[in-house]
């Protein structure tokens, strides 16, 4: 069944063509991801489907009777009203039942009002549905329904927003961006909601385990034109992969003929025959495909690292609470050079203040954290670049000099690094505030990378950045060679880019992890339920082989140091080489030598726990 028809529409902002004759159609039980680069029109789609706009040319034809919900990336609200309100603010018939019923044990002395909301909840079998509705308000962490809607925060408005159109049961349900302000244990929930919901779906995201999971049908804009992959996220890579090296060698073959019929067309045949007339008229076809360039531009990410020393950040029983909420309580712990640590945890636990405390923008309010001398911190925060009215790309970056030191000396102009981070030289002159938000947090990184640090701190990096940045991204941080501590609710890159957690459970519990986001989960799933019974006799000797086989952390922890040993061995080696040096001076070696001293003695004590950690295992 057919739900809507997008037909040969076309999108324009002044000058600049944000797409042209796109045409696609939903049916009932879809479950579509549409995939595109930042500033390619992704939302102004989604707002044209949901009648939030209208495009230049073409129309969207929706089915008569069709209920549609559309969740924006800022959605509004009128202030006064409760959390309440807004949601029984509702054409649904069922919501206006179950809001007499819910005012009715308001005023319990009013029998008969609440016997007559009673019966309408009997006679329309409202109480399946008022379970559901709370439910859903439950695990979106929307308890005080009282709660004015001027005294939430962006991210509850918009787990308000999707408890709204979840709770209204849309036939066609549009999402813009629906995991951004969730923590992962709402976005694990809404995943295996929508996987098992019959509801049809029509959303832009940058998640792929939710593309993964949720969708059974992707569809690509891809250099103006529209591609449709019957399948999820990994179906839609292995199919996209296919069709870019199949279009490689039609071009190729297309270079061939054109070079063929380009000197047929230069003997410039006088016989004007049928024939000849019609070879001509093909040949501007042949020509277009063989000049046809995916310019597949990525964006190159390249910096200059200042050196890190041995000591990096040290935290000492660092403790912080405001009020009566307690964030850390007598936290420890030494970071190493090329450490890549994620965070994760429930919202409010506390992660942002730890990095606020962390780059020494908060004070502890117990304890010592310590930063290294040589310590630079690059730090991506949420909040994003602080755009100024009226400057343009090109200011910002230039803000940071004319021209941008790389490795091995090198230099860049500001414009060069730009086109580095796919701004062209045309966009390099837009007003920061007309970008996309993917486009300006694309240009934030930017600005973050550029002052080439040592140390970088990533607070949600993912948000709003599509799927092919994301990937260039990921690759860059696989390589980066120095601390690196990152928040996200994004699974799919945690996996990919840290192998050690720090788990905020709240009430100032911080538990250290050897593993990524997965390992953790199937840690959780699996942890035995310990059971203290009284030892049988002769089961003295099972019991102490038990006890030598390795936990699940000691398992994480064995793999974490095969790692950590082969980066202080490399280390090793590098100051190893410095000794070649003739010119140093008698401070340097001593200086040198101390370094080297210290990489050798942690060298030694991570290989004897790594020995120990062995013998337990081959027992």
């Amino acid at each position: 069944m057919n739900y809507l028809t997008v037909e040969s529409i076309s999108k324009s902002y002044g000058e600049v063509s944000l797409f042209e004759d796109l045409s696609f159609s939903i049916h009932k039980d879809d479950k579509i991801a549409f995939v595109a680069k930042n500033g390619s029109g992704k939302t102004s789609i989604l707002n044209i489907i949901s009648g939030a706009d209208q495009p230049d040319n073409g129309q969207v034809v929706i089915r008569k009777g069709l209920r549609l919900s559309f969740l924006s990336q800022s959605p509004q609200f009128e202030d006064e009203l409760t959390i309440e309100d807004t949601i029984f603010n509702s054409d649904l018939p069922i919501l206006k039942i179950i809001e007499s019923y819910e005012k009715a044990l308001l005023d319990p002395e009013d029998a008969d009002a609440y016997q007559k909301a009673f019966e309408g909840m009997e006679r329309h079998n409202a109480w399946e549905f008022e379970l559901r509705f709370k439910q859903i308000l439950s695990q979106l962490k929307l308890e005080d329904l009282s709660q004015k809607i001027k005294t939430l925060s962006g991210g509850q408005k918009k787990r308000l927003a999707l408890a709204t159109a979840l709770i209204n049961e849309p036939d066609l349900l549009i999402l813009d961006e629906p995991t951004n302000h969730l923590d992962l244990e709402m976005i694990e929930w809404l995943e295996q909601y929508f996987a098992k919901a019959q509801m049809t779906l029509f959303m832009v995201t940058h998640d792929r385990y939710f593309l993964e999971r949720v969708c059974n049908e992707i569809i690509e804009l891809d250099h103006g034109k529209l591609f449709t992959y019957k399948g999820n996220y990994s179906y839609y890579l292995e199919q996209k992969e296919a069709r870019v090296s199949n279009e490689t060698v039609e071009t190729g073959k297309a270079k061939q003929l054109f070079k063929k019929e380009l000197e047929w067309m230069r003997r410039q045949p006088k016989a004007r025959t049928t024939k000849s007339k019609s070879r001509i008229d093909d040949f501007q076809d042949i020509k277009a495909k063989a000049h046809q360039r995916r310019n597949d531009h990525q964006v190159q990410l390249e910096i200059n690292m200042e050196r890190l020393g041995s000591k990096i950040v040290e935290f000492h029983k660092v403790s912080k609470a405001f009020g009566d909420k307690v964030i850390l309580k007598n936290f420890e712990y030494v970071f190493k050079r090329g450490e890549r640590i994620g965070i994760i945890g429930k919202n409010g636990t506390g992660k942002s203040t730890f990095l606020n405390m962390l780059t020494e923008s908060i004070v502890p309010d117990a304890g010592k954290v310590i930063i290294g001398d040589t310590v630079k911190f690059g730090y991506y925060t949420q909040s994003g670049i602080k755009i100024k009215e009226g400057q343009k790309v090109i200011e910002v970056i230039k803000e940071f000099g004319e021209y941008i030191p790389l490795t091995k000396g090198r230099q860049i102009s500001a414009s060069q690094l730009l086109e580095r981070f796919l701004f062209d030289r045309k966009k390099q002159y837009d007003f920061v505030e007309k970008l996309s938000g993917g486009e300006q947090k694309r240009l934030y990184l930017c600005t973050v990378l550029i002052q080439n640090p040592n140390f970088l701190i990533l607070d949600e990096p993912t948000n709003d950045l599509d799927i092919v940045t994301l990937n260039v991204l990921e690759d860059f941080l696989l390589d980066f060679p120095g601390c690196l501590l990152v928040v996200s609710h994004d699974r799919y890159f945690m996996d990919k880019i840290v192998d050690h957690l720090f788990v905020f459970k709240g009430e100032g519990e911080v538990e250290n992890f050897p593993g990524n986001y997965s390992d953790y989960r199937d840690y959780e799933a699996s942890a035995p339920v310990v059971e203290i019974a009284k030892a049988e006799p002769g089961t003295v000797d099972q019991t102490k082989n038990e006890a030598k086989k390795l936990s699940y952390n000691e398992k994480k922890e064995l793999k974490s140091l095969e790692s950590k040993i082969r980066s202080l061995e490399l280390d090793k080696k590098a100051f190893e080489e410095k000794f070649h040096d003739t010119t140093l001076s008698k401070d340097k070696i001593n200086k040198l030598s101390l370094d080297l001293e210290k990489i050798i003695d942690e060298l030694a004590t991570k290989e004897a726990r790594w020995f120990e950690l062995s013998e337990k295992l081959e027992d």
